[in-house]
């Protein structure tokens, strides 16, 4: 978690017909494989088979605040810093990536750690994990890792406190939400250096991507809404209202949903996930997923969007084609990251 200012807004209650579902004790058939949550709390990486809805743990020495899966779920990566760090311990903490091998149906295994800045926040990685790219919140940087060399590649000054990222589906590049400075940084990968800075509103937290790379939406905390970009000319071409204190946000592989998960403030933890209509530009259903709603992914099919919730150590499981939740599961303390596998 980051310390954002508090910004205490009427929570919005949709219509949904939310229900939680009996069906919740087998896993959906066309949404098999794995979800893997970033418990930073309990310093481990939850694995839950969606089969079976069990979850498994392997502890780490790091405190993860997310965790990716990339290679077709062959590997996993997180980041953190050594278990015990917090607030301001962060500049003086050790950061780690910390690279794992997920195994089906039980928790994955550390194969390697990686030195890492000193506040990594998120990581993403290239199509075969062969590089991974990190946020350094405390460097003002974007670390690009050789995960076979197991060092630190190259060093881009981004902007001010830079936290959620993604690369875009061509690869090329990462765009990382600068959460002090209002702006989000567009980093060419290829040459290693940043090629634009786009003011999008107060504190943006995360980006997200629509997959046909043609639009870019970050959340933006401070302003309890969703900023759309248009990829080509880096603008801001909207801002979508959706629930207090927005985090992260996934869209489905259609285009057609954005799930935005609404953590609130830990005085007032936001309860729900935002769902927006990416044609319509609004949000069509709020779902009640639980306390602290932080991460949230869509698995390959399309069919289910998974929320972490941190104050109550739980998964939410939704169901696209109703927007009802199937299962809350329980996981580690704190999940924050969250991401899906195939194995």
């Amino acid at each position: 978690m980051i310390p954002f200012p508090r910004r205490d807004l009427p929570l919005l209650i949709a219509g949904a017909g939310l229900i939680a579902s009996s069906r919740g004790a087998s896993a959906a058939e066309d949404c098999a494989g794995t979800v893997f949550t970033a418990d930073e709390g309990a310093a481990s990486i939850s694995a839950v088979d969606l089969r079976t809805g069990q979850a498994s743990s392997t502890p780490l020495q790091v405190t993860p605040h997310n965790v990716q899966a990339v290679a077709a779920g062959r590997r996993l990566f997180a980041v953190g810093t050594a278990a015990g760090a917090h607030g301001a311990d962060h500049a003086r903490a050790n950061g780690r990536l910390v690279v794992l091998e997920p195994v089906s149906g039980v928790a994955p295994r550390v194969v390697a750690e990686i030195a890492a800045g000193r506040h990594p926040g998120h990581v993403v990685a290239d199509s075969v994990g062969e590089r991974a790219f990190i946020t350094d919140s405390e460097a003002d940087a974007l670390l690009i890792v050789d995960v076979t060399q197991r060092r630190v590649a190259a060093s881009v000054p981004v902007g001010d406190y830079p936290h959620g990222l993604r690369l875009s589906p061509d690869g090329r590049e990462a765009w990382l939400a600068n959460v002090r400075d209002g702006t989000v940084s567009v980093v060419d990968i290829a040459v290693g250096r940043e090629a634009a800075r786009i003011p999008v509103g107060p504190s943006p937290v995360q980006v997200g991507f629509a997959p046909d790379g043609g639009r870019v939406y970050v959340s933006l905390r401070g302003a309890n809404a969703v900023a759309e970009i248009d990829a080509r000319t880096r603008r801001v071409l909207r801002r979508i209202p959706v629930g207090p204190g927005p985090v992260q946000l996934f869209a489905t592989p259609d285009g057609k949903l954005l799930y935005v998960a609404n953590e609130g403030t830990r005085a007032a933890p936001g309860t729900t996930a935002s769902v927006i209509d990416l044609a319509a530009g609004g949000v069509v259903a709020t779902i009640e997923t639980g306390r602290g709603a932080h991460g949230v992914v869509v698995c390959e099919t399309g069919s289910r969007a998974f929320v972490t919730n941190l104050y109550d150590d739980t998964l939410t499981e939704i169901d696209v084609a109703t927007q009802t939740v199937r299962r809350r599961l329980r996981v580690g303390r704190t999940p924050n990251g969250v991401t899906w596998a195939p194995v």
